[in-house]
């Protein structure tokens, strides 16, 4: 049996429903000897019979017969499958799998996934959270969050929130080792860095003058976690630059200082990062209520 022409089953089974050659033809929008080109190279294709035909009638064979329900399942099945598709693409539903940092993750991208959901009925969640760059197409990702600055991909991005950076420790770090009056002062300091930044130790601290230092802290621990990093941090094992989202509430408590306040650190930024070209309904629609969540607690 060579190849076959899928294309081939739905003139048949419309060939079959519509009785004749020429109702088959006008059903289709193509000539009549066409739909008979179309059923003589299925024959072909299939080595088999399908159908007798006269001048005057025409009836199923055996095999035909056979064939035909096969083919009408068959073209059910594909327009199911095609129906399912426009629906996922149009309303949101299925599994949503999503990455996030720890931090962030926790703070705002869970909270957010659980409004999500309860609106969207049809939406199951699976959320991973990991301080590393997770692979979006090998962990079978639908999106990823992220923040920094984005790699250089094929990825497509859409930018959530930015937040600023902030050098924080605690009171009882400060009252043994001093508080630092401006940015060289942190060469006395032990710092605690979040290994995976590009550059963990080097920051650029801006005042504002526009005058710019950049300094490299000194090590005294390392972690590729952020969560781990602030914990350290309450703990007073050092300084550390944070996002202003994870330590807003200890600076109003008290827990942590926000030094050098009257220099910037470089802005960060928060993206939503998936690889397919059409987004189904359900990534568009959770970056989009993510976007609206994220400006309200802004506000």
């Amino acid at each position: 049996m060579g190849e076959v022409n899928l294309n081939r089953l739905a003139v048949f089974v419309t060939l079959v429903r519509a009785g004749s050659f020429t109702a088959a033809a006008e059903q289709l929008g193509l000539t009549k000897a066409m739909v008979s080109q179309h059923l003589a190279r299925l024959e072909r294709e299939l080595s088999v019979t399908l159908m007798v035909r006269s001048t005057r009638r025409m009836a199923l064979t055996e095999a035909g017969a056979m064939f035909h329900a096969d083919c009408v399942r068959i073209l059910g099945e594909a327009e199911a499958a095609i129906e399912r598709v426009g629906e996922n693409r149009e309303t949101p539903r299925g599994t949503l799998r999503l990455t996030a940092p720890v931090n962030y993750g926790t703070t705002v991208v869970a909270p957010a996934l659980a409004e999500f959901l309860r609106r969207h009925p049809g939406v199951n969640a699976e959320l991973v959270l990991d301080d590393g760059i997770s692979d979006l197409i090998g962990g079978r990702f639908d999106l990823a969050i992220r923040g920094g600055p984005l790699r250089d991909s094929g990825l497509r991005a859409v930018r959530l929130a930015g937040f600023r950076q902030l050098l924080v420790a605690a009171p009882a770090y400060l009252d043994v080792r001093g508080r630092p009056r401006r940015p060289q002062d942190l060469a006395t300091h032990d710092a605690i860095l979040l290994s995976v930044l590009s550059s963990p130790a080097s920051w650029v601290f801006t005042a504002r003058n526009g005058k710019q230092a950049r300094v490299r802290l000194v090590q005294r621990v390392q972690s590729d976690s952020a969560a781990a990093v602030y914990a350290m941090t309450l703990a007073g094992a050092g300084v550390a630059v944070l996002p202003d989202f994870m330590v807003r509430a200890d600076l109003v408590a008290g827990r942590l200082e926000h030094l050098l306040s009257t220099q910037h650190l470089p802005e960060g930024s928060f993206h939503a990062v998936h690889a397919n070209l059409h987004a189904p309904a359900k990534v568009r629609a959770f970056i989009e209520y993510l976007r609206e969540y994220i400006a309200g607690k802004t506000e």
